[in-house]
């Protein structure tokens, strides 16, 4: 007799006040279980964090764990249990696909608070379930979009407040940080880029409401955004949204809030005035990535993020990623002809003294990775056997069997590791290193060979390029 393992799903939201708790889904749910003969082992329940929406699968983390859990050959569990159908979701079309393919790979949908049978009238309940469920789900949202529309028109906080600002009784009220929006805002009408000041905000250890370093984006959204000037944007889409050139100008609703603003519209206009010219200190990331000879290969020395080609001042340079967004501290700029030029010349000097450095791995564990998943998930089964004997499950004849069966094919699996202990590690031959660079090098050098074909052929040879702007050198790693 096999133990029958299912998986529990729960979610509660935030816009339902008649359903219950976590744990109370939870023990009604295993109560179900028990009652129908299977068990819900801790691994197998998926609980999302509360206040997440059940409109999309996208935005539900352990909702996509559980179907690929469930999408494991074999499957370990053969049933999901929910407290309601609107908790697995509440989009129709997403719930009809999902349930087909778990139902595809032998695994059933339970509600256990709206029973339901094989028979066609009850799959038709079902899917009513699924359409009121939706409905109520679009009826919700359109009601809370209109009292947020006019809860904007009326100057009153929607949503998170922005950097800068608290709530309080539904207005907008400036705290500590609006001097930080200050600073921003001075700095750069006098003269100073998005990169600078940011790079000082980084510097002086400034964090943003999420508790992370400023970037140039994040700089830029808050030089973008007119409640500082007292003003109120609302869209229908439900989102604020910030343009180039002129920010107060279509594209949703403003309207005057009652907060009080930080910046003085001499200042905003100054600021928005730059915004719509080009601001050299602003980098820009280049389209059509696919022509650069270098792309994906070069690494910052600082913090080992890739170079990407960007253009400043009309001309095509490398820089570090994570510096063009303000997280970098450490420039990496270099000219996209001069950083070609000189990892040609490096290549050339390691054929010419035949030095190729070759980053080793770590070393092969002595237990292959195809063992370890497959020796874990007999263990899980000898677990769970365990439980259910002890739970009354089954009788002492049972769990003899099912236990000799189980221990006896991880005995089988570890004899596979004393075989995979015996192959040896296999060297990296060095000349086959050299000749694989020789052999490109006039591909490189050709005028007629196309960048992306170049590209193609240094990804055969090398692993990556660490550039060091200080000491201006170019450290190759080889592919062994």
């Amino acid at each position: 007799m096999d133990v029958k393992i299912a998986a529990c799903y729960v979610r509660v939201s935030t816009d339902d006040q008649q359903e219950y708790s976590p744990d109370s889904q939870l023990k009604i749910v295993r109560d179900y279980a028990k009652r129908e003969g299977f068990i819900v082992p801790d691994e197998y329940v998926f609980q999302e964090k509360e206040g997440i929406s059940g409109k999309t699968a996208e935005k539900r983390p352990r909702f996509r764990m559980m179907i690929a859990t469930a999408k494991q050959d074999p499957p370990p569990f053969s049933a999901i249990f929910v407290w309601k159908f609107s908790r697995f979701a509440r989009n129709q079309e997403e719930a009809i696909m999902y349930k087909n393919l778990l139902r595809k790979r032998g695994i059933d949908v339970r509600s256990v608070s709206e029973p339901s049978s094989d028979d066609p009238f009850s799959s038709l309940i079902e899917r009513i379930i699924e359409w009121m469920d939706e409905y109520y789900l679009i009826n919700l949202a359109e009601e809370v979009r209109r009292g947020m529309k006019e809860k904007s028109r009326r100057g009153e906080a929607c949503g998170r407040a922005p950097f800068g600002y608290d709530v309080q009784n539904k207005i907008l009220v400036p705290n500590k940080d609006a001097e930080i929006v200050r600073f921003i805002y001075d700095r750069f009408a006098s003269g100073s880029g998005i990169r600078g000041i940011t790079a000082e905000l980084v510097r002086r250890g400034i964090k943003t409401k999420n508790g992370l370093e400023p970037s140039i984006r994040w700089t830029r959204y808050i030089l973008m955004n007119p409640v500082y000037i007292g003003k109120l944007r609302w869209n229908e889409s439900g989102h604020l949204k910030y343009e180039r050139p002129n920010v107060c100008a279509g594209g949703g609703d403003l309207s005057d809030g009652q907060h009080e603003p930080i910046i003085d519209m001499q200042t905003w206009e100054i600021a928005q005035k730059k915004l719509t010219g080009k601001d050299p200190d602003y980098y820009r990331r280049t389209s059509g990535t696919g022509e650069v000879l270098l792309r994906g290969l070069v690494r910052c020395s600082s913090c080992g993020n890739t170079l990407i080609r960007i253009t400043q001042y009309g001309r095509g340079y490398l820089q570090c990623c994570s510096y063009t967004r303000g997280t970098c501290k450490v420039s990496h700029r270099i000219t996209e002809q001069e950083a070609n030029d000189a990892v040609l010349d490096a290549l050339e000097q390691c054929i010419a003294n035949e030095t190729y450095t070759i980053e080793r791995q770590k070393p092969e564990t002595p237990v292959s990775p195809a063992w370890e998943p497959v020796i874990a998930a007999e263990q899980k089964k000898l677990d769970r056997a365990t439980e259910a004997f002890l739970n009354g499950v089954f009788s002492n004849e049972e769990f003899k069997n099912i236990r000799q069966k189980i221990q006896k094919k991880i005995q089988d699996l570890q004899l596979g590791i004393e075989n995979d202990q015996k192959t040896k590690e296999q060297k990296t031959d060095i000349s086959q290193v050299k000749e694989r660079t020789v052999k490109i090098m006039d591909i490189l050098r050709s005028p007629d060979v196309p960048v992306t074909e170049k590209n193609r052929q240094l990804r055969t040879v090398i692993d990556k390029i660490v550039f060091d702007r200080s000491a201006w050198t170019f450290d190759v790693y080889f592919k062994p």
